[in-house]
């Protein structure tokens, strides 16, 4: 060990009389500390909420949507062999997506429909596991009726639940004398889901192909087809190579590209959420200024006693580094330690939990990102040091014979 670290660990044990400046020093440590910690619990939750709602969100919905620039697609089939055909494609299925008024009794309300093949769905979006009731085999089942699936919220206001009859009304009736006529369906409600999205459990039905092509008054096709793939970090890649697959004439969008303005909004929440705590880290960043600057004031005869016996203005001012790095570094590590432990607490014991009427989630949710700690860690360490620059500085200027003059 050198002797400016030996001088800057000694200056760090304060004497009897310099106890309210080694009570600064430790203010300074514990508000790097707390600094750290903030930062890692909250990025850490704002990072498992976003991925907790694109989790939900391409859950109910695929991970790349194909549709057709002249209307619908008139041979969804063919079209699906060739999705199917392009790698890391795990499976296609067409979709027919039209809008009615529902009702049952005296309630009614709107209902976004999404005709789907239960054959072909279920390996492409998440509903099969978010049923609470029912199946989607139910859809395609040979009844006198045809059948639907209701969200939660939706199936509750119109106070109706699993073998309960309901209409569909739509405006794609036939045209007479008297204009055109709205087309009535009685349904049966088949199934009940619940996707953790109010939005979707409050306004979506599923009901089979051929329903909904009755309800639209088509006798073929699809509006497009929902596409699943293994990478959903890399669906823009793979949307890209379908586009090249089918060619020109249908449009490719992936589930980044959809929820474009959604996904970029909260990651520059993030980025705003990160520079305000980082403030708590430059506050105490100031503390270790204040610190230095009147250990310095305390310590100028022993500097002065320094230059004398020939100590450089380089070795004064590393004196000072060592002794700020010391408190930013010891500081860093228990706010890394601390924030990931209670990053632990929150993400196994499920404390603190969510209304689910307003958040996707019921619970609060958790992601540690490995590259977020060490942003973090790597930028506490360096407002910290940038803080000893100062009093390191004004060290290194004391003239040993100004300074041992008045003693």
């Amino acid at each position: 060990m050198n002797f400016e670290r030996f001088i800057s660990f000694r200056y760090l044990r304060a004497k009897r009389k310099q106890k309210f400046i080694s009570l600064i020093t430790v203010i300074s440590v514990l508000g790097v500390a707390v600094g750290v910690m903030a930062l890692i619990v909250v990025l850490s939750v704002y990072t498992g909420f976003t991925e907790g709602l694109r989790d939900q969100i391409i859950g109910i919905n695929a991970h790349i949507l194909v549709q057709g620039y002249g209307g619908e697609i008139q041979h969804p089939e063919k079209l699906r062999q060739q999705i199917n055909s392009v790698d890391q494609v795990v499976a296609a299925t067409p979709f027919i997506y039209t809008q009615a008024l529902i009702s049952a009794g005296s309630q009614s309300s709107g209902i976004a429909l999404r005709g789907i093949d239960p054959a072909t769905a279920s390996k492409v979006i998440k509903l099969e596991s978010q049923l609470k009731s029912g199946s989607l085999a139910a859809l395609d089942s040979d009844n006198s009726l045809p059948a639907i699936i209701l969200g939660k919220n939706m199936a509750s206001e119109l106070h109706v639940g699993p073998g309960r009859k309901i209409r569909l009304i739509s405006p794609n009736g036939p045209l007479t004398p008297m204009g055109v006529l709205p087309k009535m369906l009685t349904c049966r409600v088949a199934g009940i889901f619940e996707s953790g999205m109010y939005e979707y459990d409050s306004t979506m039905g599923f009901i089979s192909l051929k329903t909904a092509r009755s309800i639209k008054g088509i006798h073929q096709g699809a509006d497009g087809l929902e596409v699943r793939v293994t990478d959903v970090d890399h669906a823009d890649v793979i949307a890209h190579a379908i586009q090249k697959t089918i060619g020109p004439l249908y449009a490719v969008r992936d589930w980044m590209r959809i929820n474009k303005n959604l996904f970029a909004a909260l990651k520059l929440e993030k980025i705003g959420i990160f520079i305000a705590l980082d403030l708590i880290i430059l506050v105490a960043a100031l503390n270790i200024i204040s610190a230095l600057v009147m250990v310095v004031m305390e310590k100028t005869r022993d500097i002065a006693i320094l230059k004398s016996m020939g100590a450089t203005t380089g070795s004064i001012m590393r004196i000072f580094f060592y002794q700020g790095a010391v408190i930013g570094l010891t500081g860093t590590l228990l706010g890394v330690g601390s924030g990931l432990g209670l990053c632990a607490i929150l993400k196994r014991y499920k404390i603190i939990e969510l209304p689910s009427n307003v958040y996707p989630m019921s619970t609060m949710p958790v992601k540690v990102v490995p590259a977020d700690v060490s942003v973090i860690a790597v930028s506490a360490v360096l407002i910290t040091l940038a803080a000893t620059l100062y009093p390191s500085w004004k060290a290194s200027r004391i003239r040993p014979a100004e300074a041992l003059s008045y003693e």
